[in-house]
């Protein structure tokens, strides 16, 4: 077979990790499997030198950003392709853009275009290993470009896709996708599959385990996906698409603590003002979530809206560019999202009844509310976050078998 398989920061933390994974890509050789190994960089390295950056600036520049960022993979996939050669198999490692990656222009989170494979089938003809630096590839004029926070995920994805491999493993500190997270429910339980649509549910609204741009991509490409542990030798979860049999009402429970909101009181009621706001904060490259608008009075209303939290100071500046002095900006960071998740709520009923009544019970006031096919999202203060979480995961008997 054809694997791919992909080594968050925590599998190749440090020296002695790296070395484990080398053992473990062996193994898999020793199988009979052809490899692509897909590395992020070793624990800590991106913080460390975005701190770099940041003592000489608040604002550096995202061009040269991503020059900086990218290298941290270069030396984890450096290092293990080393660590393979001398334990006698032969491998290679490769940049984002020897491996043939190639983005848009957008620095610090690109999207990929395309990839160019001809370089990696080449190796892998010869019997080679190729570890691959993920996160990162290369505009079409020629710069370094990185992928977003988890983007190692979407590198693998993407290889995988492209390869049409028959596997691609992306492996963590935890074993598998859980019906919430572990830390803050321990009675959470791990799923043995998890459908598509469900997992990039999860994974867009604060479950960490997998980027939601990589499910995305997995889902379109229809690369067979399965998250594990580098360790131990946990079975792990696999995610594929619905198989048309009865599914749980509800599968997960996800908090994702890195949200803010931002209220704009006294805007101009007028057509085409949403537009305008929304289309600002689009040009700049900020995801915006919940929105909620009140009706206009004396010529004008409110909106609200909710955005990555590490985006809102530059949203903050982008309205009040647009709407000048008259209009007032409040904003709260001391807010988390709580999702429900579950295909089965497609074909059931008072999903949302349960878990408003479940919040209510435990006096925790909902300041916005989102829901689509599959999932339920509450805006929440930040203090009754974890809370929620529990008391959910209980009402919905995810604790059960």
């Amino acid at each position: 077979m054809l694997i791919v398989q992909k080594y968050g920061g925590t599998s190749v933390g440090d020296l002695e990790r790296i070395e484990a994974v080398c053992n473990r890509v062996i193994e898999s050789v020793k199988q009979g499997h052809k490899l692509v190994v897909v590395v992020s960089a070793m624990s800590g390295v991106t913080n460390e030198l975005i701190d770099y950056a940041n003592f000489f600036s608040k604002t550096p520049n995202g061009k040269d950003m991503d020059m900086l960022l990218s290298s941290g993979e270069r030396v984890t996939s450096a290092l293990l392709s080393i660590a393979l050669n001398e334990k006698g198999f032969e491998a290679i490692s490769f940049s984002g853009q020897k491996a043939g990656i190639i983005t848009d222009s957008v620095f610090t989170k690109a999207r990929i275009k395309f990839i160019d494979t001809n370089a990696i089938k080449k190796e892998l003809k010869q019997g080679k290993i190729v570890v691959v630096a993920g996160f990162q590839g290369v505009s079409e004029q020629g710069d370094v470009t990185t992928l977003g926070r988890g983007g190692s995920d979407l590198s693998a994805v993407a290889i995988a896709g492209a390869l049409k491999a028959d596997l691609c493993e992306i492996y963590t500190d935890v074993d598998g996708i859980y019906t919430t997270d572990p830390r803050i429910e321990p009675k959470a339980r791990k799923l043995d599959r998890i459908s598509y649509e469900e997992m990039l549910e999860l994974a867009s609204l604060g479950a960490k385990v997998l980027q939601n741009r990589s499910v995305e991509l997995a889902k379109k490409l229809n690369v067979n996906l399965v998250t594990r542990s580098s360790f131990n030798n946990n079975e792990g979860t696999i995610i594929t698409k619905e198989n048309g049999m009865e599914q749980a009402l509800v599968s997960g429970i996800a908090l994702d603590k890195n949200q803010a909101r931002i209220t704009l009181r006294k805007i101009k009621d007028k057509p085409g003002i949403a537009a305008e706001i929304f289309s600002t904060l689009a040009d700049e490259n900020i995801n915006v979530d919940m929105i909620i608008q009140n009706v206009g009075v004396d010529g004008t209303t409110n909106l609200g809206f909710t955005i990555p939290e590490n985006e809102l100071e530059q949203a903050k500046l982008a309205m009040q560019k647009i709407l000048g002095s008259e209009a007032i900006i409040e904003s709260d960071r001391a807010v988390v999202k709580v999702s429900v998740v579950g295909v089965g709520m497609k074909s059931h009923s008072g999903v949302a009844a349960t878990a408003f009544k479940t919040l209510a019970d435990e006096g925790i006031n909902i300041e916005m509310i989102s829901t689509s096919e599959i999932k339920i999202s509450v805006i929440v203060k930040e203090k009754y976050g974890e809370l929620a979480v529990r008391a959910l995961h209980e009402a919905y008997g995810l604790d059960k078998e």
